[in-house]
């Protein structure tokens, strides 16, 4: 089987797959500031590269894997403040991944998952509402490994679980690998480490990055990011997606 991507096939290419045993991918992130050395679509950058190493994985099981577009234009309510952000509302993101599950639902591939690298609560709350919807409706089956629950989160690393991981090490390794171009490496190089948890902040009840305590929208230890530590990264977000289609088509697999 092999993997696709849907913006460049024609019509009767995607009509002639084979629709039970396709499986359609949509990465989701943001246009967002990612502190002065990560460009805006950074968010973009890792779930594209996340969506094509799970594609690669299902691919092997089995499958016909159809890339979608990135879904780019999303809540991002913490980094608004930064110029250049663009914060959609959140019912529009719920909306716009249910109409694709129903578009492609109603040509027979019925199997989506969402390859997502944008955690801002928000939007995170956006998707799990289309995953209901989704569910409610009965016209596909939507599957949405969300990286902020402990069962996906403990496979990463150290600095994604501490929370202080928006474009430090774990999100600069990850451009490193897959678009070294559009990292400002000499500007990267410089930056302290800003250990502060995003996570916590939340709990406190922060709703930007300053209030958090990034005021140049970043957390973490970006001066440590590597593109090697950036291919590992990606090898396991790509395991993370096939697993979480596998067990939803086939649950008796689960055992976790």
């Amino acid at each position: 089987m092999a993997v696709h991507s849907l913006a460049s096939l024609t019509w009767p290419a995607v009509r002639d797959l084979p629709a039970a045993r396709t499986v359609a991918v949509l990465p989701t992130g943001a246009i967002e500031a990612h502190g002065p050395h990560l460009p805006f679509a950074t968010d973009v950058i890792i779930a594209e590269a996340m969506a094509r190493a799970g594609a690669d994985r299902l691919a092997s099981q089995g499958f016909e894997v159809l890339l979608l577009p990135a879904l780019a234009l999303t809540p991002a309510p913490f980094a608004a403040e930064f110029a250049g952000t663009l914060d959609t509302p959140a019912e529009a993101t719920t909306m716009v991944v249910c109409g694709v599950v129903q578009s492609l639902a109603a040509h027979g591939i019925r199997v989506v998952a969402i390859a997502n690298a944008h955690h801002d609560p928000a939007h995170v709350v956006a998707l799990r509402s289309a995953v209901s919807h989704t569910a409610a409706g009965g016209y596909g089956t939507l599957i949405f490994p969300d990286l902020t629950r402990r069962r996906w989160a403990g496979q990463l690393t150290a600095e994604f679980r501490s929370g202080a991981c928006h474009a430090g090490r774990y999100e600069g390794s990850i451009v490193l690998a897959a678009s070294p171009d559009l990292v400002r490496r000499d500007v990267m190089a410089t930056l302290p480490a800003n250990p502060r948890s995003i996570v916590d902040a939340m709990r406190r009840g922060d709703v930007t990055f300053t209030q958090a305590g990034g005021p140049e929208a970043y957390f973490g230890f970006p001066a440590e990011a590597t593109a090697e530590e950036g291919r590992q990264i990606i090898d396991t977000l790509g395991t993370i997606l096939a697993r979480a289609v596998m067990d939803a088509l086939n649950p008796e697999t689960n055992r976790e």
